[in-house]
Protein backbone atom coordinates (compact mmCIF):
# COMPACT_ATOMS: atom_id res chain seq x y z
CA UNK A 1 0.00 0.00 0.00
CA UNK A 2 1.45 3.38 -0.60
CA UNK A 3 2.18 6.10 1.77
CA UNK A 4 -0.46 8.64 2.54
CA UNK A 5 2.65 10.28 2.97
CA UNK A 6 6.65 11.49 1.46
CA UNK A 7 9.18 12.82 3.87
CA UNK A 8 11.62 15.24 3.19
CA UNK A 9 14.46 16.64 4.51
CA UNK A 10 12.70 19.98 5.57
CA UNK A 11 9.37 19.01 4.94
CA UNK A 12 7.06 16.62 4.51
CA UNK A 13 3.89 16.41 1.85
CA UNK A 14 0.64 14.41 2.53
CA UNK A 15 -1.03 13.57 -0.73
CA UNK A 16 -3.67 10.87 0.57
CA UNK A 17 -5.82 13.17 -0.87
CA UNK A 18 -4.55 14.04 -3.63
CA UNK A 19 -5.04 12.57 -7.41
CA UNK A 20 -1.35 12.96 -8.09
CA UNK A 21 0.77 11.52 -5.64
CA UNK A 22 4.38 13.05 -5.11
CA UNK A 23 6.40 11.10 -7.95
CA UNK A 24 9.86 11.84 -9.54
CA UNK A 25 8.58 14.50 -12.01
CA UNK A 26 7.52 17.25 -9.87
CA UNK A 27 10.71 16.49 -7.56
CA UNK A 28 12.59 17.09 -10.77
CA UNK A 29 11.17 20.66 -11.96
CA UNK A 30 11.05 21.77 -8.26
CA UNK A 31 14.67 21.54 -8.05
CA UNK A 32 15.67 22.38 -11.75
CA UNK A 33 13.57 25.79 -12.45
CA UNK A 34 15.80 28.59 -11.84
CA UNK A 35 14.60 30.89 -8.83
CA UNK A 36 17.97 33.65 -8.99
CA UNK A 37 15.27 36.52 -10.03
CA UNK A 38 12.40 34.57 -8.01
CA UNK A 39 9.96 37.34 -6.12
CA UNK A 40 6.73 36.00 -7.23
CA UNK A 41 6.17 32.34 -8.19
CA UNK A 42 3.11 30.68 -9.38
CA UNK A 43 2.51 26.90 -9.27
CA UNK A 44 -0.29 25.71 -11.86
CA UNK A 45 -1.84 22.69 -11.02
CA UNK A 46 -0.34 22.42 -7.95
CA UNK A 47 -1.80 19.18 -6.20
CA UNK A 48 -0.05 18.60 -2.91
CA UNK A 49 1.70 21.69 -3.16
CA UNK A 50 5.17 19.89 -3.17
CA UNK A 51 6.62 22.07 -5.78
CA UNK A 52 5.51 25.00 -4.22
CA UNK A 53 7.36 23.95 -1.08
CA UNK A 54 10.46 23.07 -2.62
CA UNK A 55 10.93 26.27 -4.55
CA UNK A 56 9.91 28.43 -0.85
CA UNK A 57 12.47 26.19 0.41
CA UNK A 58 15.17 26.80 -1.98
CA UNK A 59 14.64 31.12 -2.16
CA UNK A 60 12.35 33.57 -0.03
CA UNK A 61 10.32 34.67 -2.60
CA UNK A 62 6.08 34.66 -2.65
CA UNK A 63 4.29 31.37 -3.72
CA UNK A 64 1.10 31.08 -4.96
CA UNK A 65 -0.06 27.66 -6.30
CA UNK A 66 -3.59 26.90 -8.10
CA UNK A 67 -5.86 23.62 -8.75
CA UNK A 68 -8.80 22.63 -9.68
CA UNK A 69 -9.02 20.20 -7.20
CA UNK A 70 -10.29 21.34 -3.90
CA UNK A 71 -9.13 18.45 -2.20
CA UNK A 72 -5.78 19.11 -3.11
CA UNK A 73 -5.78 22.48 -2.60
CA UNK A 74 -6.94 21.69 1.01
CA UNK A 75 -4.61 19.13 1.97
CA UNK A 76 -1.45 21.14 0.02
CA UNK A 77 -2.71 23.97 2.52
CA UNK A 78 -2.22 21.64 5.49
CA UNK A 79 1.42 20.98 4.32
CA UNK A 80 1.92 24.28 3.64
CA UNK A 81 1.36 25.16 7.34
CA UNK A 82 3.20 22.34 8.45
CA UNK A 83 6.29 23.45 6.96
CA UNK A 84 9.04 26.12 7.66
CA UNK A 85 7.24 28.53 5.15
CA UNK A 86 4.02 28.75 6.04
CA UNK A 87 3.79 32.42 6.01
CA UNK A 88 4.93 32.81 2.33
CA UNK A 89 2.78 29.99 0.47
CA UNK A 90 -1.05 30.45 -0.35
CA UNK A 91 -3.27 28.14 -2.47
CA UNK A 92 -6.09 28.77 -4.35
CA UNK A 93 -8.91 26.48 -5.40
CA UNK A 94 -9.14 27.93 -9.83
CA UNK A 95 -8.73 27.22 -13.44
CA UNK A 96 -5.55 28.53 -14.58
CA UNK A 97 -7.55 29.90 -17.71
CA UNK A 98 -9.47 31.81 -15.21
CA UNK A 99 -7.31 33.01 -12.39
CA UNK A 100 -6.66 36.36 -12.24
CA UNK A 101 -3.73 36.68 -9.28
CA UNK A 102 -1.93 39.29 -10.82
CA UNK A 103 1.69 38.98 -12.93
CA UNK A 104 4.24 36.78 -11.50
CA UNK A 105 8.09 36.91 -12.84
CA UNK A 106 8.26 32.93 -12.43
CA UNK A 107 5.54 30.05 -13.66
CA UNK A 108 6.15 26.47 -13.12
CA UNK A 109 4.21 23.31 -14.30
CA UNK A 110 4.08 19.69 -13.45
CA UNK A 111 1.20 19.36 -15.70
CA UNK A 112 -1.35 16.80 -17.31
CA UNK A 113 0.25 14.98 -20.45
CA UNK A 114 -1.64 11.57 -20.92
CA UNK A 115 -3.62 11.60 -24.22
CA UNK A 116 -4.97 7.93 -24.19
CA UNK A 117 -9.06 7.45 -24.83
CA UNK A 118 -9.18 4.96 -22.11
CA UNK A 119 -8.75 6.83 -18.89
CA UNK A 120 -8.83 5.18 -15.34
CA UNK A 121 -12.32 4.89 -13.79
CA UNK A 122 -11.26 7.86 -11.28
CA UNK A 123 -12.50 11.11 -11.97
CA UNK A 124 -9.90 12.93 -9.87
CA UNK A 125 -6.75 11.17 -11.20
CA UNK A 126 -7.81 11.36 -14.60
CA UNK A 127 -7.86 14.86 -13.78
CA UNK A 128 -4.69 15.30 -12.65
CA UNK A 129 -3.32 12.84 -15.34
CA UNK A 130 -4.89 13.48 -18.87
CA UNK A 131 -4.72 16.67 -20.91
CA UNK A 132 -8.42 17.33 -21.08
CA UNK A 133 -8.61 19.09 -18.00
CA UNK A 134 -5.73 21.47 -18.66
CA UNK A 135 -4.65 21.55 -22.42
CA UNK A 136 -0.84 22.61 -23.46
CA UNK A 137 -2.33 25.65 -25.48
CA UNK A 138 -4.76 26.14 -22.02
CA UNK A 139 -1.22 26.52 -20.26
CA UNK A 140 0.29 28.18 -22.40
CA UNK A 141 -2.19 31.18 -22.87
CA UNK A 142 -2.42 31.01 -18.94
CA UNK A 143 1.13 31.84 -18.97
CA UNK A 144 1.30 34.26 -21.81
CA UNK A 145 -1.39 36.71 -19.57
CA UNK A 146 0.07 36.18 -16.10
CA UNK A 147 3.74 35.97 -16.24
CA UNK A 148 5.65 39.17 -16.15
CA UNK A 149 7.64 40.34 -19.20
CA UNK A 150 11.10 39.64 -17.94
CA UNK A 151 9.66 36.34 -16.26
CA UNK A 152 10.02 32.76 -16.47
CA UNK A 153 8.08 29.58 -17.12
CA UNK A 154 9.57 25.97 -16.34
CA UNK A 155 7.92 23.21 -17.11
CA UNK A 156 8.22 19.29 -17.29
CA UNK A 157 7.01 17.24 -19.98
CA UNK A 158 7.44 13.79 -21.87
CA UNK A 159 10.37 14.22 -23.92
CA UNK A 160 8.36 13.34 -27.03
CA UNK A 161 6.05 16.06 -26.54
CA UNK A 162 9.18 18.40 -26.39
CA UNK A 163 8.61 20.13 -29.89
CA UNK A 164 4.81 20.35 -29.87
CA UNK A 165 4.96 22.19 -26.71
CA UNK A 166 8.03 24.56 -28.00
CA UNK A 167 5.79 25.00 -31.10
CA UNK A 168 2.66 26.25 -29.28
CA UNK A 169 5.08 28.22 -26.65
CA UNK A 170 6.27 30.28 -29.63
CA UNK A 171 3.02 31.10 -31.27
CA UNK A 172 2.11 32.65 -28.01
CA UNK A 173 5.55 34.43 -28.29
CA UNK A 174 7.56 32.48 -25.48
CA UNK A 175 11.08 31.10 -26.76
CA UNK A 176 12.63 28.16 -25.36
CA UNK A 177 15.81 29.58 -23.39
CA UNK A 178 16.83 26.06 -21.15
CA UNK A 179 16.19 22.56 -21.84
CA UNK A 180 17.41 19.78 -20.11
CA UNK A 181 16.46 15.92 -21.22
CA UNK A 182 16.09 13.29 -18.68
CA UNK A 183 17.29 9.91 -19.07
CA UNK A 184 16.74 6.82 -16.74
CA UNK A 185 20.68 5.70 -17.52
CA UNK A 186 23.54 6.56 -19.88
CA UNK A 187 22.40 4.05 -22.68
CA UNK A 188 18.79 4.97 -22.50
CA UNK A 189 16.36 7.53 -24.49
CA UNK A 190 15.13 10.38 -22.65
CA UNK A 191 12.03 9.99 -20.84
CA UNK A 192 11.57 13.55 -19.71
CA UNK A 193 12.02 16.78 -20.94
CA UNK A 194 12.63 20.22 -18.55
CA UNK A 195 12.25 23.52 -20.23
CA UNK A 196 12.05 27.11 -19.36
CA UNK A 197 10.66 29.62 -21.87
CA UNK A 198 10.83 33.62 -21.77
CA UNK A 199 9.50 36.46 -24.12
CA UNK A 200 12.42 37.21 -25.42
CA UNK A 201 14.48 34.73 -28.39
CA UNK A 202 17.74 33.73 -26.91
CA UNK A 203 20.63 31.27 -27.39
CA UNK A 204 19.15 28.17 -26.08
CA UNK A 205 21.11 25.58 -23.30
CA UNK A 206 20.49 21.89 -23.74
CA UNK A 207 21.45 19.91 -21.35
CA UNK A 208 21.28 15.87 -20.29
CA UNK A 209 20.72 14.70 -16.80
CA UNK A 210 20.72 10.91 -16.36
CA UNK A 211 19.70 9.22 -13.08
CA UNK A 212 21.31 6.01 -12.74
CA UNK A 213 25.67 5.44 -13.79
CA UNK A 214 24.76 1.85 -13.25
CA UNK A 215 21.90 -0.29 -11.31
CA UNK A 216 21.01 1.61 -8.04
CA UNK A 217 23.74 3.98 -8.40
CA UNK A 218 23.13 7.64 -8.49
CA UNK A 219 24.62 9.81 -10.71
CA UNK A 220 26.73 12.98 -9.39
CA UNK A 221 24.51 15.38 -11.17
CA UNK A 222 20.84 13.64 -10.23
CA UNK A 223 22.55 13.64 -6.30
CA UNK A 224 23.55 17.25 -7.22
CA UNK A 225 19.71 18.31 -8.42
CA UNK A 226 18.46 16.82 -5.64
CA UNK A 227 20.39 15.64 -2.62
CA UNK A 228 19.08 18.91 -0.67
CA UNK A 229 15.47 17.48 -0.58
CA UNK A 230 14.97 13.85 -0.67
CA UNK A 231 16.30 11.80 2.08
CA UNK A 232 19.62 9.43 2.00
CA UNK A 233 19.78 9.87 -1.73
CA UNK A 234 22.90 8.47 -1.29
CA UNK A 235 21.75 5.28 -0.45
Amino acid sequence: MRSPFFRFKQFTIWHDRCAMKVGTDGVLLGAWVSLRQARNVLDIGTGSGLIALMIAQRCPAQVTGIDIDSDAIGQAGENALASPWSGRIRFCQADAGAFQGGVYDTIVSNPPYFRERVHCPDGQRNAARHTESLTFECLLDAVARLMSEDGSFSVILPAEAGERFITLAAERHLYLLRRTYVHTKPSASPKRVLMAFVRTIQACETTHLTFEESPKVYSREYIGLVGDFYLNINA
